[in-house]
C-alpha cells in the first residue's frame, strides 16, 4: 500500500536562493491535464453559485481564495499530493476564476435579462421583443470574453513588476497558497524590481542589492478544512429546508403588516451571512442604511404621496420602482466621481513613476560612464569594470506571453467581437458603435485595473454606466435601437474591465508564488472558453426552470441596466423621482469626492468611515431588506471574529466561503426538484 500522505503539517520550505528558487518554480509542470480538470470543476461550482446569487441580488464574487483552497484539498485527498506544487495550485485557481465569473462578464445577471425581460418591442428597434437562443448566447459570450484577456497582457509589467500595485485579493490568495504548501512568496525590496550589480574583474561587488523573500507563517490546514466542510453542510441543509418550507426565506420578524406592506422580512440564509462576512461591517452597515432609507422612508413616502400608488413590489407603479431611480442616481454619482478621481490619481502616479524611472536611468548611465572613465585612467588596466543588470525575479521570455501575441490576439478578438454583434443584431448595431465600445472598454480596462490594484475594487458597474452615458451622445436620439445599443456598449465595457481585472489579480498571485505568466494566460483562455458554453447553458436552464423575474429571482441588476439606458437617452421618470434622484446624487457625489480626495494625514481622515459609501447604499435601496439584514449579521460576525475565534482573517474567509458555496452548489439540486414539479410544504 502506498504511504498515506501526511496532511497535518505542510512540507518544509525549499532552501534555495531567491533567484534560483524563483526560476526553478517557473519550469515546474503547471499546465497539466489533472489541474485543468480540477480547475474547471471548481470553476463550475463557483459559476453555479454566482448565477444563483447574481440573479437574486446582483452579487457575484471571484472566489479566488476558496478556489485555491478547494484545489489544494482535492489533491490532498489523493496520493498525487506528493508532487502537487504551489504553482500548479495557482494554475487551478486561475482557471476556476475565469470560469466562475462568467455570469457577470457575459452579462447573464444584468444585460441579457434586461434585453429579454424588460426591453419593449419599440426599444429593441425590431418591433418585437428579443429572445436569445443558446447558440446566440454562445456567440455573444465568445465575442465579449477574449479581448479583455489579450489586452491585459502588456499591463502586467507596468502595474505588477514595475509599480508593484498591491492587488489585495491576489496577494491574499498567494499568501493562502504559500501557507497551504509551506513555501515562500517572493517580492523584491528595491523599488525598481531590478538590481544593478557592478563587479570588478576579481568578483568583488562595488554595489549590490539583494532581493528578499517573505516566509509566511504556517496555519492548521485540517482546521480550515473542517471549517469549510461544516459551514458547507449547514448551508446545504438550509438550502434544502428552505425549498420545502419557503417561510424560511421570508421570516416576518417585524410583524405581518411590515412584511406585506413594505417587504420587511428576514431571510436567515447562511450564504447571505457568509457574503456579509466577506464584505465586512462598514459595507453592510452602509447597505443597512440604504435599506432603511429606501424601504423605511422613501418607499412609504412615495406611496403616501401617490407618486407610486401601486403595490410596493411593482417595478413600474410601486415604491420599488420609484426608489430604484434614487438608488441608480446615488450609485452613478458615487461610481463616476470615484472613478474620475482614482483614474486621475492613477494617471498622475504613472507619469510620476515614468519620470522617476527616466531620471534613475540617466543617473545609472552617468555612474556607469564615470566608473568606466576611472578604470580607463588606470595604466595597468588590471581593474576593468563590467556593468551587468540582474533582475532577481526576472521571468525569462519563454515563460512570458509576447507582445506580438497580445497585439495579434487583441486585433483578432476585436474583429470577433464586431462580427458576433453583427451576427446577432444585424445592422441594428452599427460597426462604428461596436468599435467605439471596444476602444472605450480598452481605455477603461487600464484605469479599472489600476483602481483594482490599489483598492481591491474593480469598478465595472461604474464603467458600464459611464459607457452608457457616453453612448447617449454618440448614438442619434432618433435611432430606433438606441436603448439596445446603449445596453450593448455598457456590456462590452464591463466585460473588458472584468476580464482584465481578473487576469491581473491572478497574475499578481502567480508573481508572488513564482508561477509562469504564460501558464496563467493559458488558464484564463481555457477557463474563458469553457465558461462561454457553461454560462450560456446555465442561463437557459434558469430561464426554463424558474419564472424570472419573480419574488425569488428579482434580477435587480437588469432593472438598473435598462433604467439607466432609459435615463441617459431621455425617457421620462415617475412623479418627483427626478427631483429626489438629483438631490441624493449631488449629496453622495460630494461624499464620494471627499472620501477619495482627503489625505490620510488629515486629522479628519479616520472619521470618513462614518460617511456612507454610495454604491453600498444604492445596493441596500434596490434590494429588498431581507437581502441586507442577513448580510449585516455577517458583518457583525466579521467585526467580532477575533473575539469569537482565535484564528486569523484567512480562516474567516474560508468559513464564509463554505457558507456561500454550500447554498450556491445545492441551488442546482433545488433547481432539479423545481423542474420535476416537487411541491413545497
Amino acid at each position: 500500500m502506498p504511504e498515506e500522505p501526511n496532511i497535518s503539517e505542510p512540507p518544509p520550505p525549499p532552501q534555495l536562493p531567491p533567484r534560483t528558487g524563483y526560476l526553478t518554480k517557473l519550469g515546474l509542470p503547471q499546465v497539466t491535464l489533472r489541474a485543468t480538470i480540477v480547475g474547471l470543476l471548481i470553476g463550475s461550482v463557483i459559476l453555479i453559485s454566482n448565477f444563483q446569487f447574481g440573479l437574486q441580488t446582483g452579487w457575484v464574487s471571484m472566489m479566488s481564495l476558496p478556489a485555491a483552497l478547494l484545489g489544494f484539498a482535492v489533491f490532498k485527498l489523493t496520493p498525487l499530493s506528493q508532487n502537487f506544487t504551489d504553482v500548479e495550485n495557482v494554475y487551478i485557481q486561475s482557471i476556476a476564476v475565469a470560469v466562475g465569473t462568467g455570469p457577470l462578464c457575459y452579462g447573464f445577471v444584468g444585460i441579457i435579462p434586461a434585453i429579454e425581460k424588460f426591453m419593449t418591442s419599440d426599444e429593441s428597434g425590431l418591433g418585437r421583443r428579443i429572445t436569445f437562443s443558446t447558440k446566440e448566447l454562445i456567440i455573444w459570450s465568445m465575442g465579449l470574453g477574449l479581448f479583455g484577456v489579450f489586452f491585459a497582457i502588456p499591463l502586467r509589467k507596468q502595474v505588477i513588476v514595475k509599480e508593484k500595485l498591491p492587488f489585495p485579493s491576489g496577494s491574499a490568495t498567494a499568501t493562502l497558497i504559500s501557507v497551504l504548501h509551506g513555501t515562500e512568496i517572493y517580492e523584491s525590496d528595491n523599488e525598481e524590481e531590478e538590481e544593478d550589480v557592478t563587479k570588478t574583474t576579481n568578483g568583488s561587488p562595488l554595489r549590490q542589492q539583494t532581493s528578499t523573500t517573505q516566509l509566511i507563517e504556517s496555519s492548521d490546514y485540517n482546521s480550515n478544512m473542517r471549517s469549510l466542510t461544516y459551514t458547507f453542510v449547514v448551508s446545504s441543509i438550509y438550502t434544502l429546508a428552505s425549498f420545502f418550507f419557503p417561510i424560511l426565506k421570508k421570516v416576518p420578524v417585524f410583524g405581518t403588516w411590515a412584511s406585506k406592506q413594505y417587504l420587511w422580512d428576514f431571510q436567515p440564509s447562511p450564504a447571505y451571512i457568509g457574503q456579509g462576512i466577506i464584505m465586512g461591517l462598514p459595507t453592510v452597515s452602509y447597505m443597512l442604511f440604504g435599506a432603511i432609507l429606501g424601504w423605511g422612508v422613501l418607499a412609504p413616502l412615495s406611496k403616501y404621496m401617490k407618486w407610486a400608488p401601486g403595490p410596493i413590489n411593482d417595478w413600474v407603479t410601486g415604491g420599488q420602482g420609484w426608489i430604484l431611480w434614487v438608488s441608480l442616481s446615488i450609485m452613478v454619482a458615487d461610481s463616476l466621481v470615484s472613478f474620475v478621481v482614482l483614474s486621475t490619481k492613477s494617471v498622475r502616479d504613472f507619469v510620476k513613476d515614468y519620470r522617476s524611472r527616466q531620471e534613475s536611468y540617466t543617473q545609472a548611465l552617468e555612474l556607469s560612464q564615470s566608473l568606466l572613465d576611472e578604470t580607463e585612467g588606470n595604466n595597468d588596466g588590471s581593474n576593468k569594470t563590467t556593468i551587468c543588470k540582474l533582475d532577481p525575479l526576472e521571468v525569462p521570455k519563454e515563460f512570458l506571453v509576447s507582445n506580438k501575441v497580445a497585439l495579434i490576439g487583441t486585433l483578432l478578438s476585436t474583429i470577433l467581437c464586431v462580427v458576433t454583434m453583427r451576427i446577432i443584431f444585424g445592422k441594428l448595431v452599427p460597426i462604428y458603435a461596436s468599435l467605439t465600445a471596444i476602444l472605450l472598454a480598452m481605455l477603461f480596462s487600464v484605469l479599472a485595473t489600476r483602481t483594482l490594484g490599489v483598492s481591491d475594487i474593480n469598478p465595472v458597474s461604474g464603467i458600464g454606466k459611464l459607457s452608457q452615458l457616453i453612448f447617449a451622445f454618440i448614438i442619434p436620439s432618433n435611432h430606433p435601437a438606441k436603448i439596445l445599443i446603449n445596453l450593448i456598449s455598457g456590456g462590452v465595457a464591463e466585460a473588458g474591465a472584468q476580464q482584465a481585472g481578473d487576469l491581473m489579480q491572478d497574475l499578481k498571485t502567480g508573481h508572488l508564488i513564482g508561477a509562469s505568466p504564460k501558464a496563467q494566460f493559458i488558464a484564463q483562455i481555457i477557463g474563458t472558453i469553457f465558461s462561454v458554453f457553461l454560462s450560456s447553458i446555465m442561463y437557459q436552464i434558469y430561464m426554463a426552470v424558474y419564472t424570472i423575474p419573480s419574488e425569488t429571482f428579482r434580477i435587480p441588476t437588469a432593472v438598473i441596466w435598462i433604467d439607466c439606458s432609459r435615463l441617459v437617452t431621455g425617457e421620462g421618470l415617475p412623479p418627483k423621482a427626478m427631483e429626489f434622484a438629483i438631490a441624493f446624487g449631488v449629496i453622495f457625489g460630494m461624499i464620494s469626492l471627499l472620501k477619495n480626495t482627503m489625505s490620510p494625514t488629515s486629522r479628519y481622515y479616520p472619521y470618513l468611515v462614518y460617511l456612507p459609501n454610495g454604491v453600498a447604499v444604492g445596493v441596500g435601496i434596490y434590494n429588498t431588506p431581507n437581502f441586507t439584514l442577513a448580510r449585516f449579521i455577517g458583518g457583525l460576525i466579521a467585526y467580532n471574529w477575533h473575539n469569537i475565534s482565535n484564528r486569523g482573517k484567512t480562516s474567516m474567509i474560508i468559513f464564509s466561503s463554505g457558507l456561500v458555496l454550500g447554498e450556491g452548489l445545492f441551488s442546482g439540486f433545488t433547481m432539479l426538484l423545481t423542474s420535476l414539479g416537487v411541491k413545497h410544504f
